[in-house]
């Protein structure tokens, strides 16, 4: 489903909606990834939402209202035609709706009055407080049926408090296993102007369920967690209804818990957190708070016997089984999407899942791809608001104290920490604590968030539009050895997310010339240049420069043999490798270095920073000579011992603006500021001083005077280990 198309759709001939009637709407929550608004408030609250479920599509309307008012019928006559499975699909339309019926019969449309599921419907039209056929409706809609559906729950919450709203209310029961819910909150009334464009879903929306209750709960008994022999990842807690159930004081969580449609999640940095025997008490308390007292049986993957005898001993009913039919509680571990959509369904329909598992050592293994996005858990969790991440968590004590009194609401949460630094710096406002203490776990968890796949999500691409648009208000920050930056700073979160937002997101990339002009110096641009290249390589990974540099948010164009297509080679712009996250002080971006892949014969790549260019050929190639046609870069000053003539690295030298430079000789390659480059004169002098001192190393390493590949000295303004060079 496209959903700015759908929107486009449903909109069709729409300028406006007018709710400034009797009626007081309600506030949708969105947290499903398929749903999107239609239409969100001045004050940013969304009151029409839709969403998609297994083969069917639902429509929420945050009044019944709003469905039996002439006004609105050209809205609702496209939502009809949107929800269709096709064009003969006949429409009904509960007795609830009567006046819905009487209005759409009046012009002329054919809709069953007083319809019940019964009949062979492709769309159904009803309110939201009829909880009995709930089950019924939601089977429908996966089945392929569309589903209209309107209502309020602030009156239902006046009465039953506003902490029941979301899993009590009836039509919530419904329209939540798409990810959209009714809040209980009252809607803003007036009338809203349709946007062409499809609106954002907002970063935040109050929900009104109690979570600190709900951790309460899952460590009760608890003290402390012992991670014995347990290396575990960071989390990535980014969803509405998802919250930290352990949080360190760095903000870092080991454990995380989240509701979704009808079901529950607990998520577990390492598997090994719900297998030890020390972990008993945690993992009990987690079955049951999944389960919600619905006394099902527990089902337990086959590779987590340690955890199915565990429950077996405390006569909870289990058995260790794939995910099947009957079971109230799934446990498993997040190294396989085999069952993704079955497992996704049953948490949707009620079902609680307990899943655990690391991704450092899927990361370490697959090192051109994004755990967050790629990582087989993730395509399970993401759903959910969970992130595993390839970063470790450090626990140096290997206990874990537990605090189940600290109130969630000020602890570190994605979504509610990024709402607060958007409103500094989009109202200029006072970042106060505890948000002020955030930013820099704040930029590395958005710089993670960026990379999950968006482009069919409106749940993910509206926070990406909120990032960019932070980005646009600032402009990209100027840092370097004479202008430092504190990590934990504006500027640093800024610097980072600039680059994620680079390298995920093309349109970002044509925002670049307005928002760096402090990288923009004229580089000449160089004709088309055929590069020859050794494929083969014997030893470690090696690096193969072009003797080419890539100016900052330009994009160079290469084409290479048929024959080399998928033998693993790699592009590399930059060479200053060391990832400077979680230095205190910046003296340059903390990544600066970019890979692609070598997957087809001709590919583009850029870098927002810019840097000398590089084929990566990888261990025991057998590829051979190469010639790679490189379009787009600019020539840097690049010496080779023996080959270059001098002549020739005088004239470019002293007139390059290349701001790096690389001497070569045999044994060892020295990437060096130009601007100190220019001082030398006659480099074979300095390469022959370094041939020697590496002749000596051999010798007393009692090697071959000829290394397998050159070793390099690459000069950068900052180290991640150590002092600067």
């Amino acid at each position: 489903m496209d959903s700015r198309q759908s929107y486009g759709s449903l909109v069709r001939g729409v300028h406006s909606f007018d709710l400034t009637g009797e009626f007081y709407p309600d506030e949708l929550l969105l947290i499903g990834d398929k749903a999107f608004p239609v239409l969100v408030s001045n004050s940013g609250q969304v009151l029409i939402a839709c969403s998609q479920y297994g083969k069917g599509r639902i429509i929420v309307v945050s009044h019944e209202d709003i469905l039996k008012n002439a006004q609105f019928l050209q809205f609702i006559k496209n939502v009809l035609q949107w929800l269709k499975p096709n064009q003969a699909a006949q429409v009904g339309v509960d007795a609830s709706l009567d006046a819905l019926s009487q209005m759409l019969l009046h012009d002329g449309m054919k809709v069953q009055q007083g319809a019940t599921l019964g009949t062979k419907l492709g769309v159904f039209c009803t309110d939201a407080y009829n909880e009995q056929h709930a089950d019924d409706l939601v089977q429908f809609v996966k089945r392929g049926g569309g589903l209209l559906i309107g209502g309020q729950a602030w009156y239902w919450a006046n009465q039953h408090g506003m902490k029941k709203v979301l899993h009590g209310f009836p039509g919530n029961w419904v329209t939540g296993v798409a990810g959209v819910y009714f809040t209980g909150n009252v809607g803003e009334k007036g009338t809203f102007t349709v946007s062409q464009e499809m609106p954002r879903i907002p970063l935040i929306t109050k929900h009104g369920i109690d979570t600190q209750s709900d951790i309460k709960a899952i460590l009760k008994g608890v003290s402390k967690f012992d991670l014995s022999d347990i290396v575990p990842s960071q989390l990535l807690i980014h969803g509405t209804l998802a919250f930290p159930v352990g949080i360190d004081d760095s903000h870092q969580a080991l454990l995380a818990a989240a509701y979704y449609g009808r079901g529950r999640v607990i998520v577990a940095s390492h598997e090994n957190e719900f297998t030890t025997s020390s972990m008993k008490t945690f993992v009990l308390n987690a079955i049951d708070w999944l389960n919600s007292g619905k006394g099902g049986k527990v089902g337990v993957g086959d590779d987590l016997q340690d955890l199915y005898s565990m429950l077996e001993q405390a006569n909870i009913p289990c058995e260790l089984t794939s995910l099947k039919d009957g079971l109230s509680v799934y446990c498993c571990t997040a190294y396989s999407d085999r069952e993704v959509e079955k497992i996704q369904e049953f948490v949707s329909e009620g079902g609680g899942l307990l899943i655990g598992g690391q991704a450092w050592s899927w990361a370490a293994e697959n090192t051109a791809f994004s755990a967050i996005a790629e990582y087989p858990g993730n395509k399970i969790l993401n759903k959910f608001g969970i992130g595993i991440l390839e970063k470790v968590l450090d626990v140096t004590n290997q206990s874990y104290p537990v605090d189940s009194t600290r109130d969630v609401s000020s602890s570190y949460q994605f979504r509610n920490a990024l709402f607060q630094f958007k409103q500094h710096i989009m109202n200029q406002q006072a970042l106060t604590s505890p948000y002020s203490s955030w930013v820099q776990k704040l930029a590395q968890d958005a710089a993670e968030f960026i990379k999950i796949p968006a482009t069919n999500s409106p749940l993910f691409f509206s926070v990406d539009e909120d990032l960019m648009e932070l980005v646009k208000q600032s402009g990209i920050p100027d840092v370097s050895v004479s202008s430092p930056i504190k990590s934990n700073s504006d500027k640093a979160f800024l610097i980072i997310l600039s680059s994620e937002l680079y390298n995920n997101l093309p349109e970002f990339q044509k925002l670049v010339p307005r928002l760096n002009q402090h990288l923009g110096t004229h580089y000449p641009i160089s004709p088309p240049q055929i590069i020859s290249i050794n494929g083969k390589n014997n030893g470690k990974e090696a690096w193969r420069s072009t003797s080419l540099y890539l100016p900052p948010g330009k994009t160079a164009s290469l084409l290479f043999p048929s024959s080399v297509i998928n033998a693993n080679l790699q592009v590399q712009i930059g060479c200053h490798s060391d990832d400077l996250s979680d230095a205190e002080e910046l003296k340059r971006a903390p990544v600066v270095v970019r890979r692609f892949e070598v997957k087809t014969h001709r590919m583009e790549v850029s870098s927002l920073w810019g840097g000398l260019l590089y084929i990566i050929v990888p261990e025991k190639s057998s590829v051979g000579h190469i010639s790679i046609t490189i379009t787009g870069a600019v020539k840097a000053p690049y010496f080779k011992h023996g080959e270059t003539r001098l002549s020739d690295w005088q004239n470019t030298i002293h007139h390059s603006t290349v701001p790096w430079t690389e001497l070569e000789t045999e044994n060892i390659i020295l990437t060096v500021p130009t601007d100190e480059a220019q001082n030398i004169n006659s480099p074979d002098v300095l390469l022959t001083i370094w041939d020697n001192m590496m002749s000596a190393v051999a010798k007393l390493a009692s090697i071959p005077d000829v290394f397998p590949r050159p070793e390099r000295i690459v000069a950068d303004v900052q180290i991640s280990v150590g002092k600067y060079y």
